[in-house]
């Protein structure tokens, strides 16, 4: 099965329906994962005594215990080592937005400011730190310029 990208509520919500009665083969299933996925993040729970069925607990409840278990999980940027490059420069990248593309902007700091980072991590960057700004204009490219008769002979 193919790996999944996962965020505290997404492990949170699997702790419910877990502690609610569903099976690891249910929610593995539903999810599209390995069950092994489920046993992995569901096994501190059952190593410090939880089985499903106890006390009531809320989704808080759940996601402070998760955090405690799995800290990386809490902060997703952490797992994005190249971010912080990035970062430096999003004056400028939102400046540029709306005006040229996003492989255009990652162009231009590579070939002017020396960032060394793939152009799929920075659309994951530009889409996750500025997607009011993606959403909001769209870069559209003139009828005129996409005709051969417009072309330029110098």
């Amino acid at each position: 099965m193919a790996r999944g990208t996962f965020v505290v509520v997404d492990i949170t919500e699997i702790y419910v329906h877990w502690y609610a009665g569903r099976s690891k083969s249910a929610l593995a299933a539903s999810l599209g994962v390995d069950r092994k996925w489920v046993r992995k993040y569901l096994a501190p729970a059952e190593a410090s005594g939880i089985t499903p069925g106890g006390p009531p607990m809320t989704e808080a409840d759940w996601a402070g215990l998760i955090e405690g278990w799995f800290p990386g999980l809490g902060d997703w940027r952490l797992r994005q080592v190249t971010w912080s490059d990035i970062d430096q420069h999003r004056d400028y990248i939102k400046d540029l937005l709306g005006t040229v593309t996003v492989s255009t902007i990652h162009q231009r700091l590579r070939d002017e400011h020396k960032l060394k980072v793939s152009i799929s991590s920075f659309r994951r960057w530009v889409h996750a730190t500025l997607p009011d700004e993606v959403s909001r204009s769209p870069v559209t490219v003139p009828e005129d310029f996409k005709s051969s008769e417009t072309a330029v002979t110098l």
